[in-house]
């Protein structure tokens, strides 16, 4: 279709949808290997601005489409992880920010000391989350008011993150303020992995 009529308008929301199809069938195969994953952890020194840049690579139709802006700024880290199953974290966190953030609005990626240690940052300027929604974002098939408002949320993404993130030895966090944005904290230090 795309190759007889490139300029088909109803195109780019077939694209979007087929794209959001393609993500909902990932979580789902991802939840169903929760059970095994500590099996199948493979931690090696990995180069986060590769697993950044993979992952904002997969979204760049979603980004162009959307003409929502990418503030990127090089984290040049090495860090001890899983690159599947962060790249998996950080791929969901992308995902709900072009979700949540309007046309013409805008993602940022940084490093940035929180808690006293190094984090990794994926903030928006979306719609935000409310503040009594916060303490619950992380549990299996929560919603909160802007998922159920919008009927985009399924409740399983953000509580995927943290078990990943918890069996990694990661830790995950977010603030948020309606009408203003989120931010993700992605804390990434561990200590040396000693499998036994």
């Amino acid at each position: 279709m795309e190759d007889e009529n490139p300029a088909l308008p109803e195109l780019k929301e077939m694209k979007m949808e087929l794209f959001k199809m393609e993500q909902y069938v990932e979580m789902v195969l991802t939840y169903l290997r929760m059970e095994d994953m500590s099996g199948d952890l493979q931690f090696e020194k990995v180069s986060l601005d590769k697993i950044l840049k993979q992952s904002v690579r997969k979204y760049s139709q979603m980004f162009i489409l959307q003409k929502i802006r990418l503030d990127y700024r090089s984290v040049e880290r090495i860090v001890l992880t899983d690159e599947k199953w962060l790249e998996f974290v950080i791929e969901q966190i992308l995902s709900n920010a072009l979700k949540y953030t309007k046309n013409g609005g805008e993602i940022r990626i940084c490093l940035e000391e929180k808690r006293g240690r190094e984090c990794l940052v994926i903030e928006d300027n979306g719609i935000g989350i409310q503040a009594e929604d916060l303490p619950r974002v992380f549990e299996k098939g929560f919603t909160g008011y802007n998922g159920r408002a919008d009927k985009k949320s399924t409740g399983i993404g953000l509580y995927l993150c943290k078990k990943i993130m918890d069996k990694m030895g990661h830790k995950i966090w977010i603030d948020s303020e309606v009408g203003k944005g989120t931010r993700v904290y992605l804390e990434l230090t561990r200590k040396e992995w000693n499998p036994e």
